[in-house]
């Protein structure tokens, strides 16, 4: 019975979001039950087009990309992928009505990173657009849930909040992109004269988006919202230790990260502040 491959795929989304990444499995976890599924799905979707472009280099990463895009075509096509991954995401988008479009933008940023290309204001947008802000509209449809008046009041504030967690993941990530990848994403910044008061614009950008996402988080369904305030938590705090870090510190080859008896001390903080209507 297919019903029984499809919870395969769906297991093998969850695991490797639990294997990547920490913070978003315990907000999914945090989430109700009927959210799990379909955003583990999209997770190890997105996940795997990640991981082509920036950790494939012994292989050609155009030719797997390419084969990636297909795959996601036919899969959608189909209703069925032998790839466990894509299937539980064809299945997701089909249940949930996500649109082509944003699939179509989040791999078209994805091919971005295959070349080494100077971001100008334009590009940049394009590309946090594809990257991040169409992923936040993925899990709006599973939360709203077919409810298009409720997506259309949260589609902005969802984009937000994605757009706020991916330039947190670029600042974070300035001195790997730059010196092992040959990015670097914020436009016109030249890294060898990274300076206080670069830094504070991109820190005021990411700011107003944080502020915007949270303004959505209120207003999402009971049963999402104290998982993706946990994320939204977790990141702003990550943002806080990046703004008291000088500029010297930021490019230094060390990871940056809140570590784990921190994430549960905002875990019962955020908690707290959820149970009584404080968000």
């Amino acid at each position: 019975m297919k019903a029984i491959y499809d919870q395969v795929s769906y297991r093998i989304s969850k695991l490797t979001t639990r294997t990547y990444t920490t913070s978003f499995s315990l907000g999914i976890s945090l989430f109700d039950k009927k959210y799990h599924d379909p955003i583990y799905a999209i997770y190890g979707f997105v996940r795997l087009a990640d991981e082509i472009v920036d950790s494939f280099h012994a292989y050609d990463k155009s030719v797997l990309m390419a084969e990636f895009r297909r795959e996601t075509v036919v899969a959608i096509e189909r209703k069925i992928s032998l790839n466990p991954i894509l299937n539980s995401f064809q299945e997701t988008v089909h249940r949930f009505g996500i649109e082509w479009e944003h699939i179509d933008r989040f791999l078209k940023s994805m091919e971005m990173d295959l070349d080494k290309i100077e971001y100008n204001q334009m590009l940049y947008e394009d590309y946090i657009l594809g990257s991040a802000e169409v992923v936040g509209l993925m899990c709006l449809h599973v939360f709203a849930d077919g409810d298009k008046e409720k997506f259309e009041k949260l589609k902005k504030p969802a984009m937000r909040l994605g757009s706020a967690f991916q330039k947190i993941n670029f600042f974070r990530d300035l001195h790997n992109d730059h010196l092992h990848l040959g990015r670097t994403y914020f436009p016109g910044l030249d890294i060898a004269n990274f300076d206080a008061r670069a830094k504070q614009q991109i820190e005021q950008d990411i700011e107003k988006d944080f502020n915007d996402g949270l303004q959505g988080i209120r207003m999402l369904p009971v049963g999402a919202k104290f998982g993706v305030y946990v994320a939204y938590v977790y990141y702003y705090n990550l943002f806080k230790k990046i703004k008291r870090l000088n500029t010297k510190r930021l490019l230094e080859d060390k990871r940056i990260r809140i570590p784990n008896t921190s994430k549960y001390l905002l875990l019962l903080s955020s908690y707290m502040r959820f149970r009584f209507n404080l968000l």
